[in-house]
């Protein structure tokens, strides 16, 4: 057991069987009453966002996630299989917990995998990643990287708004939060 006044930014806390990341904290000492530390938590399984008020030296229960690195290997139905890079022990992780991040994963692909008690919380990709575009219209004389966009498929499936003036074949980066186009990759 640990008290408010441990808690850091990042630290995990344990609530009503749920885990809390706190992504922000501030310890209040105001000039009537007791300190307070207000957080601004998120639930590492839904992703919810809440702001939580906790008295000074408060009891809180806190939880350990490690954080590892991990390698993509193969989708299995709809779970999908990584390789820990520490010690070679492939874990499967279901279509829940890797979320949109499919979309973006290629074979070998690192990324980190959030664990408590050995059970996959979340998964973090890079912030960006390098994919080719398989298949998009092809463009027009006199498109121009200042005009539209257009829908492009990458090799991952995924669909993604680029420029008129890119074809495909051409390598591109892409944000893995948003979907983003970020610009052409030249190898």
């Amino acid at each position: 057991m640990a008290t408010s006044n441990d808690i850091k930014n990042g630290t995990v806390i344990k609530e009503a069987g749920q885990l809390w990341n706190v992504l922000e904290f501030q310890h209040v000492k105001p000039g009537k009453g007791g300190a307070f530390v207000r957080t601004k938590q998120k639930n590492v399984v839904t992703g919810k966002i809440i702001d939580k008020t906790y008295n000074a030296g408060a009891k809180i229960e806190t939880a350990t996630v490690d954080r590892r690195d991990f390698q993509y290997l193969y989708q299995d139905g709809a779970d999908f299989v990584f390789m820990d890079l520490s010690d070679y022990d492939q874990l499967t992780v279901s279509a829940a917990v890797v979320g949109d991040a499919h979309k973006y994963m290629l074979e070998n692909q690192q990324v980190q995998i959030g664990l408590h008690e050995g059970e996959p919380l979340y998964l973090e990709m890079p912030a960006s990643v390098v994919l080719e575009v398989t298949y998009t219209e092809p463009g027009l004389q006199g498109d121009r990287s200042t005009g539209g966009t257009k829908s492009a498929t990458v090799e991952t499936g995924a669909e993604i708004q680029v420029p008129l003036f890119l074809e495909t074949g051409t390598k591109v980066k892409v944000d893995t939060r948003t979907g983003d186009y970020l610009g052409r990759v030249n190898e």
